[in-house]
């Protein structure tokens, strides 16, 4: 089974373009309209549609950690600091984790990249 991937507001359109041209099923928070909603929103619409969130902002990792600490459920989180990440590297290593894993083996988690 593959991981369906959601992509924060702040996730450049290259990342999402490149793993969508390796076939890995990506959609992104401007697509689904949830582009303007906070943080804890947006992982709880992860949630709801079943997809692992993938970020580029900090906050957005805060509040994966709170929800880890008050034993809240969520999609799992995968982060990659935009300065510190390739683009080329950040795709490489979502397509792997999207391809390799199952979303369960995200549950609750945050992955941080590169790998």
């Amino acid at each position: 089974m593959t991981i369906r991937l959601y992509m924060d507001r702040n996730v450049p359109s290259a990342i999402t373009v490149g793993l969508r041209l390796r076939g890995v099923d990506v959609l992104t928070a401007y697509e689904d309209g949830h582009h303007r909603v906070p943080d804890a929103q947006l992982l709880d619409r992860a949630q709801v549609l079943g997809r692992v969130l993938f970020s580029e902002d900090d906050d957005l990792v805060a509040e994966a950690v709170l929800r880890q600490r008050d034993g809240r459920d969520f999609p799992g989180v995968i982060y990659a600091h935009q300065l510190r990440a390739a683009i080329g590297t950040v795709i490489d290593d979502l397509y792997l984790i999207a391809t390799a894993g199952d979303s369960d083996d995200l549950a609750n988690m945050v992955q941080f990249l590169p790998l």
